[in-house]
């Protein structure tokens, strides 16, 4: 029986793994929600953040053509992504399941003023994540920490815990008795009983439950495809709390659903799987990542998931960008702002460049980019700069990189899209936005003149146009919508004070949509009178009307909603969750038919919400629920599937076969259930869907597969279609054509032909005015007539002349893009060519390509030259550099590009543009600072100045600069900086003591600063120094060792002679060979009274310190076997200095006395030889030479003397009177250890 028992236990946990699924083409990442969440908002984001240029596909998709991602992860209050055409993921911030509150945000960085956003491709503004993950995660309402047995391989159940045990069941009441069973399949509606006919409507449903993971929060699916059976599905627990996957399991179904088996071993059972990437043109080829706090790793498969290789790698990756047509080529971003390339699927990597901003990388684009393998990549120079670097995924070194932008660009700046490359740049706290139009160089945007953004976000890129939300200078809440040509640089409004919001990120969320299948259709929320109105346009944006409310609600009763006063208001917030519908949604399969959640009456309201659609393009609508509800397109958009959005569990959804004029309710499930999400496989032909939830909040996640097949009794023929005619509240024609579309005939139970022609015929209409739209510099009037804007000369420059001798003067219209309408007869509103009349050159201007007026040495500078009115054709230009360089061109054709130059030498240079023809002149003038990098800044300054006399200081740059900098003298504690354009100061210290002075040098940006502290005296009597040969081998020449052996030097001169070292200061000189002064100042307790006996004190410590010094008395120990010597070299011509005006008579005597003592010693050296009495040992002078660097030195053998051995003071006082009373006789003769220097002042 115990056997018996086992056997049949097992059987039951086999039967429970055993679903039936159908295949999707899709992959998500689900868990249930924590909260209520009325719909998703879809958000353009700032620069800040990263982007990408295309907007919402009008629906929540859960994948596009040309998509590159895998939906990424919805966890709870994280980030998730929604793959766009382009392949650029789409960062979603969400509590996921149709019953969140939270909107759907997209992580930016905090700083969002003035940052140009770029959207995903359609209409809505979706932006890319900063990590770019890979697959939508719904967080579970499970808790993160449950009771978990051991893990098993195979279909093994794993134990579930006392507490797990004790759970009430919902899935038992939907398996009645046997509750071992895991899949539960019903057919048809309960009320119509277990076996309905074949003929009537019915849903096929069929349930599977992962009961083998109870204890995972998360869960990512992978449907491979049309042409694949197989399903992926990877489970995993989430801690929250520490950020990290602590538990995963893999599963593989291979028949659709049915049975599934688990894959831990095949990848390795302790190995934990973070993410799931499918490979977008090879769906066959799968990509997981392991944890990272484990291990880090990628495990590739080609086989959709039968088998995985391993491959470590050395960085955790953050993302990853697929290539949109090489299967194998991958960009990777790791965590340390790496960016790395693998062309073998993940195999190999390789890097490409670091210092790369997240999201900020974009693969060639097909037909635009000459390589396939090119890179676009924004890097990181500094704080709020960044360059705009282009190379190839496997050759990006230094030489191989084009930088194709001229200069800096803002950070969190670039977006490559499609034909357009956008990137800002601020300046002076203004931006300025550039654009380049299929791959050719940077053009700034041009607005209307008196626009001022103070912010810009780029909504959409479709059809070779820009549609882009700009805050004007006097907008605070409000933007206002400019379209461009299309090259992207010339804008004209479109609307005003469009409804926007910031997301929790500070991301930017506008309300404008685009209605699909129709061409030139949008809807836009405006701020008009502090309401908020919803409008609607038929022909790209020249007009804007308010939407007509439904004549009934959806009881019948009249609502009496009367033109402009009262009208119909809608949500037009996008969703980026794959799993719900969001509260607008339009299909290109089945134009005009527009679902959306809104309200009635003055304006756009969060209450009394109801469901309203209209099936004439917006012309007329109708009230379908009195709730809010979830409602997708169904057989490639024949039928509409609704679901509650509640909170509650629910059981039943609604179908519609006819518009929505009826809805029939079915059951889904027997046991109410929470709805977590829906996903179905979008343009396919499979008629399945597929619901997530749960039953109850601790049961596990159910998987509940739909077919509505049997809603439909054949697929449509001929007579099953018929027709409708496009207007605009009765006007047939609409952008420039009449249009005839046809439908499924509501009611009939067939299935649409995938790919059946929705355009019956198509007859261009004549253009009336608001075929136009009003060309840059002009604008709409209340007539609909364009007229040039008080700033505007329509009478200006026309540069074309400089080629022929005609031009294309513009009328003031510029036909709306798409617009298909004829012009009859004469062209009232197409440029007309008109010839070019001589006229003399007015307003000429000359700027730098980005406006600066300074650049660095060396480097190229561009100079534009514009020309508001004059003969262009024959307009020659001249540009004088101001370096002695000029060029003259034609004509101002030649100038286009703009006109290079570098500079050699630092400087500021008066550059000149002049223009001339036979009718006149003009002239324009600009002052160019050319600067280089200040390297170092020393400040040379003598550390004791007498008081009340100038002493002089200098700033030393290091480059020398011309003229290019800008000195700030800082004096104390002065509040105001002495400011001069030289180098060099004169300054008068009125105050005893230690004053600091700090120069700063400004050069452009870059400040840079040198002190020092100056002692003030009354006088002071100085000594130079020389050192043994040997310290200069060891000076680095850097402050820090100056101060340092100047500290040591006083340290051995106090101890010598007993002099206090707060009257001693040592100032070593820069530069080789080493020299220094000593300064020896007065008591500072000296009263003025006593001055001239300090005065004879200094005399007497001076000679002191002459009769030590030439006595090689004075030594310190640099190193272990290097003693280095200090002499005396040369005392100064004024040793005793006073600012009292009797001392000069004592000046001038002491100055005769050592012209004397000078000549004595002449007489002596010249006749040395004929005087016997007389010896003299002389030394070589170390003259002092800042700016020479000998790296030969000597080594210093003298023998080491102690500082214990030298004279006491005492005794070298003696010395010295006993000489001094001996006249000139010679007092000792020196030892050999020992040498003595003669100096001026004494003998030897």
């Amino acid at each position: 029986m115990g056997l018996w028992s086992f056997w049949s236990f097992s059987l039951l946990a086999f039967v429970l793994l055993c679903p039936f699924h159908s295949k999707f083409l899709a992959q998500a990442e689900i868990s249930s929600p924590r909260a209520n969440d009325r719909f998703y908002r879809v958000e353009v984001m700032q620069l800040d953040a990263p982007v990408t240029l295309k907007s919402v596909e009008g629906k929540a998709s859960v994948q596009d053509d040309n998509c590159t991602k895998v939906l990424n992860a919805f966890e709870t209050e994280g980030v998730g992504a929604l793959k766009s055409k382009n392949g650029k993921q789409v960062g979603i911030e969400t509590q996921s399941g149709l019953r969140n509150e939270t909107s759907i945000g997209i992580e930016t960085a905090p700083n969002y003023r003035s940052r140009l956003d770029i959207p995903d491709k359609k209409y809505g503004n979706i932006s890319e994540d900063n990590q770019r993950r890979p697959t939508a995660n719904m967080s579970s309402k499970k808790k993160a920490k449950r009771s978990v047995g051991p893990t098993y391989s195979g279909n093994v159940d794993r134990s579930i815990s006392g507490e797990a045990q004790s759970r009430e069941r919902f899935l038992e009441t939907v398996q009645g008795a046997s509750n071992s069973r895991a899949e539960y399949r019903r057919s048809g509606e309960e009320a119509r009983g277990s076996n309905p006919r074949q003929s009537e409507p019915h849903l096929d449903t069929s349930t599977f439950a992962l009961s083998g993971d109870s204890a995972h929060n998360q869960a990512m699916v992978h449907w491979s495809g049309h042409n694949s059976s197989v399903i992926l599905i990877l489970t995993k627990l989430s801690d929250f709390n520490l950020g990290a996957v602590t538990e995963s399991s893999l599963w593989r179904s291979s028949d659709y659903g049915s049975t599934y088996t688990k894959l831990n071993d095949k990848v390795g059972s302790r190995t934990v799987l973070s993410y799931l990437y499918v490979c977008p043109t090879n769906k066959q080829k799968i990509m997981m990542l392991s944890d990272p706090e484990v291990e880090s790793a990628v495990l590739i498969s080609s086989d959709e998931g039968a088998s995985f290789e391993k491959h470590p790698i050395n960085f955790n990756i953050l993302s990853l960008l697929f290539h949109p047509a090489q299967e194998n080529w991958i960009l990777a971003y790791s965590h340390d702002s790496k960016l790395y390339s693998s062309m073998d699927f993940g195999r190999k990597w390789q890097l490409v460049h670091d210092n790369v901003m997240p999201g900020r990388f974009y693969w060639a684009v097909m037909g635009l980019d000459k390589e396939s393998d090119v890179v676009h990549i924004e890097t990181r120079i500094a704080k709020g700069r960044a360059e705009y670097v282009k190379c190839r995924a496997q050759r990006c070194t230094e030489g191989n990189r084009q930088y194709l932008f001229p200069g800096y660009v803002d950070t969190n700046s670039l977006v490559v899209q499609d034909e357009y490359v956008f990137t800002q740049v601020t300046k002076s706290g203004r931006a300025s936005y550039f654009v380049s139009y299929m791959r050719e160089s940077f053009k700034q945007m041009k607005l209307p003149k008196y626009c001022l953004p103070k912010d810009m976000h780029i909504i959409s890129t479709d059809e070779k146009q820009v549609f882009a939300a700009v805050q004007e200078w006097n907008q605070n809440n409000t933007y206002s919508l400019y379209i461009s040509d299309s090259p992207g640089v010339y804008f004209t409004l479109s609307l005003e004070n469009l409804r926007t919001n910031r997301g929790p990120a500070g991301n930017l969320l506008v309300d404008f949509y685009k209605v699909e299948g129709i061409n030139g259709m949008y809807l836009a929320n405006k701020l008009v009178d502090n309401h908020i109105k919803t409008f609607i346009t038929y022909n790209k944006g020249q007009t804007w009307a308010l939407l007509p409310a439904p004549a009934a609600d959806v009881a019948g009763n009249n609502l009496h909603c009367i033109l402009p006063f009262c009208s119909l208001h809608l949500h037009l917030e996008m969703t980026e969750n794959p799993y719900t519908s969001g509260p607008i949604t339009s299909k290109k399969s089945v134009p005009g038919i527009i679902v959306a959640t809104g309200n009635i009456g003055t304006e756009l309201s969060s209450t009394n919400l109801g469901m309203f659609i209209t099936s004439d393009a917006g012309n007329s609508w109708r009230q379908i629920f009195d709730e809010e509800h979830n409602i997708w397109f169904l057989d490639n958009g024949g039928a509409l599937l609704a679901v509650l959005h509640a909170a509650t569990q629910i059981r039943h959804l609604w179908i519609s076969l006819d518009e929505g004029k009826k809805w029939d309710r079915h059951s889904f499930s027997s046991a109410p259930l929470y709805v977590d999400g829906v996903l179905m496989e979008p343009e396919s032909d499979n008629h399945i869907i597929t619901f997530f939830g749960h039953f109850s909040h601790r049961s596990e996640w159910q998987l509940i597969k739909i077919d509505y097949k049997g809603l439909f009794s054949r697929r449509c023929m001929e007579g099953d279609y018929q027709t409708w005619h496009l207007h605009n509240k009765g006007e047939l024609c609409v952008m420039g054509e009449k249009q005839i579309f046809m439908k499924r005939r509501p009611g009939n139970r067939c299935m649409l032909v995938q790919d059946y022609s929705r355009i019956y015929s198509s007859e261009p209409c004549l253009c009336t005015t608001y075929d136009f739209e009003c060309d840059y510099g002009w604008e709409r009037q209340a007539d609909g007539k364009c007229s040039p804007a008080f700033w505007f000369n329509p009478n200006g420059a026309a540069k074309s002349c400089s080629t022929s001798q005609s031009f294309l003067n513009s009328t003031g219209y510029r036909k709306v893009l798409s617009n298909n309408c004829k012009e009859a007869g004469r062209n009232v509103y197409s440029p007309r060519r008109q010839a070019c009349r001589p006229r003399p050159p007015r307003g000429l201007r000359l700027s730098t390509s980005h406006g600066e007026l300074s650049a660095t040495v060396g480097s190229n500078v561009t100079f534009m030259v514009y020309l508001d009115d004059g003969d262009s054709l024959r307009t020659s230009i001249q540009l004088d550099f101001g370096d002695g360089i000029k060029i003259t061109y034609a004509n101002l054709s030649r100038t286009d590009d703009g006109i290079m130059h570098i500079y050699r030498t630092t400087g500021i240079y008066r550059v000149t543009a002049s223009a001339e023809n036979s009718q006149g002149s003009d002239s324009s003038t600009l002052f160019l600072h050319i600067t280089s990098p200040v390297e170092r800044v020393y400040l040379s300054a003598p550390i004791v100045a007498i008081r009340g006399k100038e002493a002089n200081l200098t700033a030393v740059v290091w480059p020398s600069h011309t003229r290019t900098l800008t000195f700030f003298w800082w004096f104390d504690n002065s509040s105001e900086p002495i400011i001069t354009l030289e180098g060099s100061i004169s300054y008068t210290f009125q105050r005893e003591g230690k004053n600091k002075v700090t120069v700063q040098v400004a050069s452009g940006s870059t400040v840079m600063q040198d002190s020092k502290v100056i002692t003030v005296k009354e006088f002071f009597r100085s000594l130079l120094l020389s050192f043994s040969p040997a310290l200069d081998e060891h000076n680095p020449d850097i402050p820090e060792w100056r101060e340092d052996i100047g500290r040591v030097v006083r340290t051995a001169l106090s101890q010598v002679s007993g002099v206090p070292g707060d009257q001693l200061l040592v100032s070593l000189y820069p530069g080789l060979p080493t020299t220094a002064e000593l300064f020896i100042l007065p008591d500072e307790h000296t009263s003025s009274e006593h001055k001239r006996g300090s005065e004879e004190a200094l005399e007497t410590i001076s000679d002191i310190f002459v009769t030590a010094l030439n006595q090689g008395l004075i030594q310190f120990e640099l190193k272990a076997d290097t003693r280095i010597i200090v002499y005396m070299t040369q005392q100064t011509l004024a040793p005793l200095v006073d600012s009292n005006s009797i001392h000069s008579g004592s000046a001038m005597l002491m100055l005769l006395t050592v012209v004397f003592v000078g000549l004595a010693a002449f007489f002596i050296y010249k006749f040395k030889r004929k005087i016997p009495w007389i010896h003299v040992q002389t030394e070589d002078r170390h003259e002092k030479e800042p700016e020479v660097i000998s790296t030969v030195g000597q080594n210093d053998n003298m023998s080491k003397v102690k500082l214990s051995e030298f004279p006491s003071p005492k005794e070298l006082m003696a010395k010295d009177l006993e000489a001094r009373s001996r006249g000139s006789h010679l007092i000792s003769s020196p030892s050999p250890a020992q040498p003595c220097s003669c100096s001026p002042c004494s003998f030897c």
